[in-house]
């Protein structure tokens, strides 16, 4: 009875069925040419693409599909990051084994961020106290010095995949891109199967959706721990990307940089959070010509997005081609 409550309380979309959606799936294909177009540089900045993209898919379970204001994925990203760091550093191991347990720390740090909206916390009071959880972890990161590093940090040894030592740019971009599609493919099952449908239902109606008889407890850790998982990995990918992290790494600004992923890029869509990724990690990059102008033009940006475009670049890509328009997409 629960079961098919939750199956007609959300029901996905049936666009972008077909042909079309295997058209998507090219473009992880076609970007395997990138490295023969782009310098060291840009393939680094490409790389970082990568690891905002599956930052974005992780901070948008909670925010954009469950409808929960959390700020959370600041921590959840330093946790990933300085977990596969530390295990490179103090125990030798490979930077490959280090991704898994660095999801893993991070959707651990997601159950704990989860406590708050347990006991009913919602709204900018959830934002304030995950906001705080995050400065915390900063705060641990620079006293724990003898794990961290402290304020000066902690140099990251060089990421290998089964024993190929990733020297370049242009080799860490195939480890990333692989990663990439793989949390990409995994969010896109999660959210289009009976737990996805439930995070819609509670975000429509969450007071009815426990009177359906969604237990809304549950999802709301399942959602926190997924979204730690996912940015966790983020994390990861960023300390074999940087090679040295610093706690400032992960302050306010790293968290202005993800919220603005997800609104320019689309709440609730994993599009959206390809598009965003995309969008505000180049920004920056294409208007480094004009210095002085580059943090204006950054904000105009986001401001004509969210009054002209309030569901983001995607929502303007799905009315272009259906291929853009997620399934499970609530309007």
């Amino acid at each position: 009875m629960v079961e098919s409550t939750e199956t007609t309380s959300a029901r996905p979309q049936s666009a972008g069925r077909g042909p079309s959606r295997q058209v998507f799936w090219l473009l992880p294909l076609a970007s395997l040419a990138l490295p023969w177009f782009f310098n060291e540089y840009h393939q680094y900045v490409a790389n970082l693409v990568l690891v905002y993209v599956v930052v974005g898919i992780g901070f948008n379970t909670v925010v954009g599909h469950l409808g929960q204001l959390a700020f959370s994925n600041v921590a959840f990203f330093g946790i990933g990051a300085y977990a596969a760091g530390i295990l490179m550093a103090k125990l030798g191991l490979p930077w490959w084994v280090t991704v898994l347990p660095a999801g893993v720390m991070g959707a651990l740090a997601g159950c704990v961020a989860s406590v708050p909206a347990l006991r009913g916390v919602r709204l900018f009071y959830l934002a304030m106290m995950t906001l705080a959880f995050g400065e915390l972890m900063r705060w641990t990161y620079i006293r724990a010095d003898f794990l961290t590093g402290g304020s000066m940090g902690m140099a990251v040894p060089p990421a290998d995949v089964l024993g190929w030592t990733l020297d370049t740019e242009f080799e860490k971009f195939y480890a990333f891109l692989v990663i990439t599609v793989l949390v990409v493919i995994a969010s896109d099952r999660l959210l289009r199967s009976r737990v996805g449908r439930a995070f819609l239902a509670i975000k429509s109606d969450e007071i009815a959706a426990a009177a359906m008889g969604i237990p809304t407890g549950r999802y709301f850790v399942l959602a926190f721990a997924w979204s730690g998982f996912v940015v966790g990995i983020a994390g990861a990918m960023y300390a074999a990307l940087v090679g040295h992290l610093t706690p400032e790494a992960f302050n306010l600004v790293q968290l202005i940089l993800h919220f603005a992923i997800i609104m320019v890029g689309g709440l609730a869509s994993l599009t959206g959070s390809i598009i965003g990724a995309l969008v505000i990690t180049t920004m920056p990059e294409i208007f480094r010509g004009f210095p002085g102008f580059e943090e204006l033009i950054f904000g105009v940006m986001i401001i004509l997005v969210i009054l002209f475009l309030p569901r983001g670049l995607a929502s303007l890509l799905a009315r272009v081609h259906p291929v853009f328009r997620d399934r499970y997409h609530q309007e």
